[in-house]
């Protein structure tokens, strides 16, 4: 079993159909089995054993693709890093997988480097156009490594809120199984489709739900190496994609794009989105927009990641991450592990074949996020009476304010229901004497007027009289990283006015 092996299946039977494509330049999926066997020649040549970690360190380019698949072709086991990393933070991915090879972008080279010396390993630098010249003076492995379903093929670092990043494992096994459900039962994708690739593809729900999903089913992946709603609707347009994946913010972004009618996104039949709770009325707006069908879902980096969605053959409840996918349980659970009843709040917790196999080399961490077979995810949810699944909040992003539960998404969603909203955040801030006061941060559309008092006021008249935040004030723009999900622990509230 090897993930790579879905690359050598697919040229056999559609070596001359495009893999991916960038801007005006290709991939055919002849070319893509060709340069991931030297990428894995070149690999052997440096000594790289089967279970040897490697770093990858590029951005949404078809090298990445070419490396990815490389890695996994010659046995290694893939270290995926965003490019944005400093050397810092390098070397602690490097030190921590040790993994003593990288492949770093040619834009971020002195990071990659710096970082690669620090832990004392090899930054193999990757030039856009030049490094088939590299390929080419290797002997290609044209053998795929045979590796066993519960070996390691990715480590994904977590951007956990606290502490250093941990490394989830995922096996071949997870991610083979979740790109199938994906691409056959989620998605529907064929040959034929065109997927919008702007989801980072060092994350997992770019990775697999783009880029292994359009592999399995042998369809395009046209890449964004940097998202942009301008440049996003420019290739839906171009390209004529059929299938987008996002994050709530980048529906966002392209639904306020003031010139979004200018351009043809007609061959446009799925979208679907995960990596944050999506905003109803973002939901309904888009789809009305843009005259396709957004169906929402929930996935973690341990889960490799999807976990549960709105299946299109089944009933869509707007709001709702659906309900499990083919494999996979889900309960909701008190702090005592025990299941609460339909209705009910507590913490999402998982098990099936998409949980990772743990974090590496952290035991008392995976013993304490797997416990009797289940994933505990941290995230606070219910489930309804027919199965459904939905998000209350996070439970590190639980407010509590004078001993009441506060639930920011929903105050968000009220948020979003103001004409004038495009983005809000909630956040606890501290008080002396309720422990913590609800505040929001609010971008507006274009062009939008509204006051903090406005907004204040808005969500005052809806919802009970502890919840509403008492402190409101308007940014050009909220904090994001780079999979576009909301950063709230990076959001500053200004200094209150003297009253």
């Amino acid at each position: 079993m090897n993930i790579a092996s879905n690359v050598a299946r697919r040229a056999e039977t559609d070596t001359d159909r495009a893999a991916l494509r960038l801007g005006d330049d290709s991939v055919s999926y002849g070319r893509l089995d060709g340069d991931t066997a030297r990428v894995a020649g070149l690999l052997h040549d440096r000594g790289v054993k089967p279970g040897d970690r490697v770093g990858i360190m590029l951005p949404n380019t078809p090298e990445f693709a070419l490396v990815y698949y490389g890695v996994l072709r010659a046995g290694g086991v893939v270290v995926p890093m965003n490019p944005l990393l400093k050397a810092r933070e390098v070397s602690y991915y490097l030190t921590d997988s040790e993994a003593r090879l990288m492949f770093g972008w040619q834009a971020f080279a002195g990071e990659a480097q710096a970082g690669a010396k620090q832990a004392d390993a090899e930054a193999i630098v990757v030039e856009p156009g030049g490094f088939a010249d590299v390929l080419a003076s290797g002997q290609p492995a044209d053998e795929t490594v045979d590796r066993a379903g519960d070996d390691t093929a990715v480590i994904l670092y977590t951007s956990g809120t606290t502490g250093q990043p941990k490394g989830a494992e995922l096996t071949h096994a997870n991610l083979l199984r979740n790109a199938e459900i994906t691409q056959s039962d989620l998605i529907g994708l064929i040959p034929e489709d065109v997927i919008f690739g702007g989801l980072p593809l060092f994350h997992a729900f770019g990775q697999t739900c783009t880029l292994n999903t359009a592999v399995a089913a042998g369809a395009c992946l046209t890449l964004l190496p940097r998202f942009d709603a301008a440049q996003a609707l420019r290739i839906l347009a171009e390209h004529r994609v059929t299938v987008f994946a996002g994050v709530p913010t980048m529906f966002s972004a392209l639904l306020h794009r003031p010139d979004r009618d200018g351009y043809d996104v007609s061959r446009l039949r799925l979208c679907f989105s995960g990596g944050a709770a999506m905003p109803v009325e973002v939901l309904r707006s888009f789809e009305e927009a843009f005259g396709c069908v957004v169906l929402e879902g929930y996935g973690l980096s341990e889960t490799s990641p999807v976990v549960s969605f709105n299946h299109p053959d089944r009933e869509r409840k707007p709001g709702s991450i659906g309900t499990p996918i083919t494999g996979v349980e889900m309960r909701i659970v008190d702090d005592s592990d025990t299941e609460v009843p339909p209705g009910g709040t507590g913490e999402i917790v998982v098990r099936g074949h998409n949980v990772m196999k743990g974090y590496w080399r952290r035991p008392d961490a995976t013993a304490a996020a797997i416990r009797d077979g289940w994933f505990h995810t941290g995230d606070v949810g219910r489930v309804d009476e027919d199965g459904y699944f939905s998000i209350v909040d996070r439970k590190k992003d639980l407010i509590i304010r004078g001993g009441y539960n506060v639930y920011p998404r929903e105050i968000e969603e009220v948020m979003h229901e103001h004409p004038a909203v495009a983005e809000v955040a909630v956040i606890g801030l501290p008080h002396a004497d309720l422990g913590e006061e609800v505040g929001a941060a609010v971008a507006l559309k274009p062009g939008a007027v509204a006051t903090p008092d406005e907004l204040r006021d808005h969500v005052k008249g809806q919802v009970a009289a502890y919840k509403y935040p008492r402190r409101v004030w308007i940014v050009d723009a909220l904090p994001k990283n780079a999979t576009g999900k909301i950063m709230k622990r990076e959001i500053v509230p200004p200094e209150p006015e003297e009253r």
